[in-house]
Formats: C-alpha cells, sequence, structure tokens
C-alpha cells in the first residue's frame, strides 16, 4: 500500500505565515483520494477520463500506442495537489474550471501566465485565491501610467550612516506576483519585466539579485478599455507562457453566484481558503513532470503546428521556438495532473490555444474579415495529421 506523506496548515483569520500551525501526518493515497472531493472537471479531464483510473492509482495506457504506455512515475501527489487547490478555489470561484486548471499547470510548468478578460469576471480574484492555496509569499502591484522601473524592482540609496549605497528590494522580489492592469503602465516600466520574467534574476546598477523559488507571475488585462493603456510588446507577450482568456459565466453559474454570496456582501468567504500547496512540493512536482514521457513523433507533431503558423498566409507573425517549448512544457504539466506519466496528442492540442493566442499576429485582411487567432489555430491543428 503507498503512504502518502501530508502537511496540513491551520491559521486563524488574518494571522501571518509565520503564526501558522503545521500538523504532519501519513495516509493511505487510495484513502485521501476517496475522502476528497476531486474539484471541477473541465472538458479536456472528461475526454481523458475514460483512460484515468482512480485517484491515487496509475494511469492506464489501455488503447493507446505501445510507445506512450510508460506509466513508471509515480504522479499521485501531483494529481492529489492538483485536486486540493482546485478544491480550494472552488470556495468562492464558481465555474471557470478551465481558468484553474490551466492556471495550475502554468505554474506547474514553471511559467507565468497572463489574464485577460472583461472587468468583474475574477481575474484579479483568481489570482489572490491562487496565492493563498499556496504556503509562499505574496506580492500585489497596481500598474499605472506614472509607474517607473524602480517602483516595481527596486533601487539603490544612499546609507547615511555607513556611507554606503544599499539595495531597496521593490515588490517583485516574492514567489507569487500579481501585476494587476499591466497593460496600464508605459513601456518602459513593462520592459523592466524583461530579464526577471525571462531570467529569474534583477540587474541593477551593475548588481544582479536572483529571485526565490518559486517565482510565478499571474498579470490581468482589460482587452475593452483604450484609454489610458499601453499594448503589451510582442517580445513581453512572448514571456508569458500562456495567455488565458476569460468569458462570462453561463446562466447558471451566475445563478449560483449570486445564491452563495446573497449574504456575504464583504466576501468573506475568501478567508475559507487555506494553504495546501509549499515551495518545497512545488518543486517536487516540476521534477516529476519534467519526467513525464513524450513520443518522439509528439515532438513532430509540436514541431509542425508551430512551422505552419511561420508559413500561413492568415499571419503577419508566426510563433518563435520558444512556443514549441511552452506547448511541450504545458502537455507535460497537464498529462501529470490527469495522472499520466506519457502525453498524448489531445493534451497538445487542449494547450495549444493559449499557448499561441498571444504570439501570433493575424493579417490585416484577416482581421478586417473577422478572423480571430483561435480560428486559425483551430485551422491549422485540424489539418495536420495527427500521430497515430
Amino acid at each position: 500500500m503507498k503512504i502518502f506523506f501530508c502537511q496540513v496548515i491551520q491559521a486563524s483569520q488574518g494571522a501571518s505565515l509565520s503564526d501558522k500551525k503545521t500538523e504532519t501526518f501519513f495516509m493511505p493515497i487510495d484513502e485521501i483520494n476517496e475522502n476528497e472531493g476531486t474539484g471541477p472537471e473541465t472538458e479536456h479531464e472528461a475526454a481523458q477520463n475514460d483512460s484515468l483510473p482512480a485517484d491515487g492509482q496509475e494511469a492506464s495506457a489501455e488503447g493507446l500506442p505501445e510507445g506512450w504506455q510508460h506509466n513508471r512515475l509515480a504522479l499521485a501527489r501531483v494529481r492529489v495537489a492538483s485536486n486540493r487547490i482546485k478544491e480550494e478555489l472552488g470556495k468562492v470561484i464558481v465555474g471557470q474550471e478551465e481558468l484553474m486548471e490551466l492556471m495550475l499547470a502554468g505554474l506547474l510548468a514553471g511559467g507565468h501566465v497572463l489574464l485577460e478578460g472583461v472587468p468583474g469576471i475574477a481575474k484579479t480574484l483568481a489570482a489572490k485565491l491562487m496565492a493563498r492555496t499556496l504556503d509562499v509569499d505574496f506580492s500585489r502591484i497596481q500598474f499605472t501610467p506614472d509607474l517607473m522601473p524602480s517602483d516595481v524592482l527596486g533601487t539603490t540609496v544612499f546609507n547615511m550612516k555607513n556611507s554606503e549605497f544599499t539595495f531597496n528590494a521593490g515588490p517583485i522580489f516574492s514567489n507569487i506576483i500579481l501585476i494587476d492592469e499591466i497593460n496600464r503602465a508605459p513601456a518602459k516600466t513593462q520592459a523592466a519585466l524583461f530579464e526577471v520574467m525571462e531570467e529569474y534574476q534583477v540587474t541593477v546598477d551593475g548588481d544582479t539579485y536572483p529571485m526565490g523559488f518559486p517565482f510565478f507571475v499571474i498579470a490581468t488585462q482589460n482587452p475593452i478599455e483604450q484609454e489610458g493603456t499601453y499594448k503589451l510588446p510582442e517580445a513581453q507577450l512572448d514571456r508569458f507562457l500562456i495567455k488565458i482568456i476569460l468569458h462570462y459565466p453561463s446562466l447558471d453559474e451566475e445563478k449560483a453566484i449570486l445564491r452563495r454570496f446573497r449574504s456575504d456582501f464583504k466576501l468573506l468567504q475568501h478567508t475559507d481558503v487555506k494553504a495546501v500547496f509549499t515551495a518545497e512540493e512545488i518543486r517536487e512536482c516540476q521534477a516529476l513532470i519534467e519526467q513525464v514521457h513524450i513520443k518522439e513523433e509528439l515532438l513532430d507533431y509540436i514541431a509542425h503546428i508551430i512551422h505552419d503558423t511561420r508559413n500561413n498566409g492568415d499571419l503577419f507573425l508566426g510563433a518563435s521556438p520558444r512556443a514549441s517549448l511552452a506547448i511541450m512544457k504545458m502537455a507535460k504539466a497537464v498529462a501529470a495532473m490527469g495522472g499520466r506519466d506519457f502525453v498524448t496528442p489531445d493534451d497538445i492540442q487542449y494547450v495549444a490555444y493559449p499557448v499561441l493566442n498571444h504570439r501570433i499576429i493575424l493579417t490585416p485582411e484577416r482581421e478586417m474579415e473577422g478572423y480571430t487567432t483561435e480560428d486559425v489555430i483551430k485551422g491549422i491543428i485540424q489539418k495536420i495529421e495527427v500521430p497515430r
């Protein structure tokens, strides 16, 4: 019987991280998964469900090509952790299952996430609650037109007491960073994020300061408003592993939102969300995800998708090799969260749009005809032969 090591972190409302109490216990994996909810199920999870076992067991590859049948990694901890985080988020957020899964996959894949949607659909709320589920430091930066690079990164100041220059770190020096309304800051402030998002370090006055682990940026932007905003340059967009486009809730979800908060005007239910994932557990899960098997034919499949974006008459700008790596990383993360240690074509197709939608640019003719990047990406996937 497999044993799962678990830590439960308890904290009263308003308590700091140092005030939290940690209880350690051991439980059989089967018992954990039998007793806990599995969280909301996305369409992708439902499509994969027939080939998946019960939680805590190894995934079955029956019916899949022989080259994909590995099942040698113990991925129970990844699936249990992802289900617990989604369950915590589900205490407040109604619907948005795909948002939760993709945002968590972005964290486990070691990238950054850009959330785009109209005001009031839980972009900022989802990012803040995601940070609450992780037992790490959190920092929020509200981007404004007058924000300077030093306000984000930090600055060197002269200390009169010892007659030396010292570096005062900015809010970017944290583990989970929420950048709210990222497109409201001018280009020079956005450019200050280039180095830290790609190289996980900040260079100020010739000195380099490394970031701690994990370092996960969640940025939000509103696509509707144009006044007082600055379009993100392609180099900045390319540093986000994925861009998640949020939509309005369905009618049933809207009703559920009203019922959930009809007696909670101040949204006190936020305090019900607890930390269930530590930095060390994130590191362990990322190491497991790196070992998820991906068949040679699937690597070629990814390469063909990216290559087609560069030779597509509907696109002015195609995707870079960074996009190829992003699809591979996200596909591995999604597979591991589903309990599989092998990637399938469905995983690649599922993550292709969030990985590519902010990296490609339509031609002016296609934009005027009403085409979208989603139409182009779907067309590319449909015409490329799927490995069998």
